[in-house]
């Protein structure tokens, strides 16, 4: 009878002792999953996609050095659906062989330096002068255009990401509007001067502006748009940079996006005519 009673509390421990640690695995998991959910990006355009904010920053800095090259939104879809298949749109330290960065391109077969293709605009900006050398990529599909660049041993793998890859270039490119919505939890990664510096370089670099077509100040800057698409082509790439540079609110005409709402609502009566991007970053603590 002892024997047994024995036993018997020794399964009850070990039941106990099991639950808790399952318990305790759960809060584990919620605490791991929060950070990513509040930090996720809902692109829709004549369709929906969900990234996380940095697949969102570099899917944005591609679409925008793609306007750079003077090239047509099919060239971004190109990009992006490669980006895509070779790297989940992660910055990739490495890959395949010595495969790195967005398109997971290889130094050892002329790309650059690791270190240069680590840059998502030097990456991008390779990309799209490989393209326009192929001889009538526009007319080719996705993945015929793709492979022609990166000669992939899985040639028929870049057409999967076509339909996202084409919701993410309307917006990207300013067809929709307020089409790109983030939702960051916690505190930004950036604040104040620094902040406002960063994100106007990064803004100047991505579309190839010159210092003087933003103004910026200790709190955010301005943008000016000549024209609706324009104007959102600016306030969709700032919502998309809005993690790593501690954007707090933008706003477009009578749309404003904020970082703790993470949705566009109307600020205003919608009578006026839209002329500059305004954004402004987190105040220093």
């Amino acid at each position: 009878m002892r024997t047994r009673a024995v036993v018997a509390g020794f399964v009850v421990i070990v039941l106990v002792a099991l639950i808790g640690i399952v318990l305790g695995m759960r809060q584990v998991g919620e605490r791991l999953r929060l950070p990513l959910a509040s930090r996720t990006c809902t692109v829709q355009a004549d369709g929906k996609v969900t990234l996380d904010a940095h697949q969102m920053a570099n899917a944005a800095t591609i679409a925008a050095i793609g306007i750079q090259h003077e090239l047509p939104d099919r060239a971004v879809v190109v990009a992006l659906a490669t980006a895509y298949q070779e790297s989940g749109l992660r910055n990739l330290a490495g890959g395949d062989r010595d495969s790195v960065g967005l398109f997971q391109q290889r130094p050892s077969q002329g790309w650059g330096t690791p270190e240069e293709i680590r840059d998502p605009r030097y990456a991008a900006d390779r990309f799209y002068a490989a393209l326009k050398k192929v001889r009538g990529w526009q007319d080719m599909r996705v993945t015929d255009a793709a492979q022609k660049v990166q000669r992939s041993a899985f040639p028929e793998a870049y057409e999967k990401w076509a339909d996202e890859s084409e919701v993410l270039t309307r917006a990207l490119l300013g067809h929709a509007t307020g089409a790109v919505v983030c939702t960051f939890g916690g505190d930004p990664a950036m604040r104040g001067e620094a902040a406002a510096t960063a994100l106007t370089q990064g803004l100047n670099l991505d579309w190839g502006l010159t210092a003087s077509a933003t103004t910026a100040s200790l709190t955010g800057l301005t943008v000016a748009a000549a024209n609706q698409r324009e104007g959102w082509r600016y306030a969709h790439w700032l919502v998309a940079h809005a993690n790593d540079h501690g954007v707090k609110r933008v706003r477009f005409g009578d749309l404003e996006w904020t970082n703790r709402g993470g949705s566009w609502s109307r600020v205003g009566n919608g009578s006026g005519q839209p002329a500059e991007v305004v954004a402004e970053v987190f105040a220093d603590a």
